[in-house]
């Protein structure tokens, strides 16, 4: 059983908040991590949990990748992230939408939400029409529409810095790079790979996806399920699903020299990390490099403005090659270094917020 109250444990929790209502059949948790930097900010997942024990597990690794992803992105927002237990094809609706909409409303502004796997922007409109604090919107609704659009570039720039620190060269050309999962990201980072001359290999659970891919693109290769994909000789391993991609098993046959994709909490437990340095697999921390969407739908709410969200987005390049010297600095892992540099401006910014303003 998750304890969220324990104080000792690194993932302690400042609010987390069970959401029901009977009519609508609405089940959610909303989670704050920490909100040292401003209102919680991160998206509504809609999923079909097989527990309210592991959709509470999920919120709460979340959230608090969303705090140290907002952190470095250089956001003004804490860490906060929502589930909306069910199946989305089956179980969304308007009322259960708005339903959700006034528990985020609820609390006044500490929780900003907006898309997440199983949500779109369409979603985020009628969730906006109970709740002021709503961003991930639609273009024709004054928003930034689909945020996989930066999350899908900011990705690509961390891989690009990837094989700068690896291969003295930017340049994905003429490197295979193996994407699992080709959704609302992974088909977009798929783009820009080729765009970019890499060979690429995609596999996803999906037969639907993978065949908006093969339409578009008929060169790029499809191998069955992911254990067929992080055995095969790549370059660079994307994973661009769900949490939990690099597990023992996977770490053990990876062939790749890098590891860098959109998914969030990729790391399936505490160490993995080391194992993939003892390797000499280079790991991009997940947060620094998918924060693009969040960059996107961050920017909505003072008034969206593509091209200066897409130049914020472009600096995880040069905040991915920071990690990556301060990890050599310093002698430990990526994913260590990301923590300590995250956690520096929650606690150097965030300390700032003590000072008294008379209001």
């Amino acid at each position: 059983m998750t304890d969220v109250f324990d104080p000792s444990h690194k993932d302690t929790h400042e609010q987390v908040v069970f959401c029901a209502d009977a009519h609508s059949g609405l089940r959610a948790i909303i989670a704050l991590h920490n909100t040292a930097l401003g209102p919680g900010l991160g998206g509504t997942r809609f999923y079909p949990y097989e527990s309210e024990q592991a959709a509470l597990t999920d919120v709460l690794n979340l959230s608090r990748g969303m705090a140290y992803k907002n952190a470095l992105a250089g956001l003004d927002h804490g860490g906060g992230k929502a589930v909306i237990i069910g199946d989305p094809a089956r179980d969304k609706s308007e009322a259960l939408l708005r339903a959700y909409g006034r528990f985020v409303e609820s609390l006044g502004g500490r929780y900003i939400t907006a898309c997440d796997v199983g949500t779109f922007s369409e979603d985020m409109d009628v969730v906006a029409r109970e709740s002021r604090f709503v961003t991930g919107r639609t273009l024709a609704n004054g928003g930034a529409g689909d945020s996989s659009i930066l999350t899908a570039f900011g990705v690509f720039q961390g891989m690009r810095a990837s094989a700068e620190h690896v291969y003295g060269t930017a340049s994905l050309l003429g490197r295979r790079v193996g994407v699992e999962g080709v959704g609302k990201v992974g088909h977009r980072l798929v783009e820009l790979l080729r765009e970019d001359g890499a060979d690429v290999v995609i596999c996803d659970v999906s037969e639907q996806a993978v065949e908006r891919v093969r339409r578009r693109r008929p060169e790029v290769d499809v191998v069955s399920d992911a254990e067929s994909l992080t055995s095969s000789d790549i370059d660079v391993f994307a994973p661009c699903a769900l949490g939990g991609a690099l597990d023992d098993d996977t770490v053990a046959r990876l062939r790749a020299k890098i590891v860098c994709g959109a998914a969030n909490n990729q790391l399936d437990h505490p160490g993995v990390e080391k194992q993939l340095a003892e390797r000499g697999i280079l790991y991009a921390p997940d947060y620094v490099v998918n924060s693009g969407g969040v960059i996107q739908v961050a920017d909505e709410i003072r008034g969206f403005d593509m091209e200066r969200a897409r130049a914020k987005a472009a600096r995880i390049y040069d905040t991915t090659l920071k990690i990556f010297e301060m990890a050599a600095d310093e002698g430990v892992p990526p994913a260590v270094a990301a923590d300590r540099l995250a956690e520096r401006r929650m606690s150097e910014v965030g300390r700032i917020r003590a000072i008294w303003l008379g209001h």
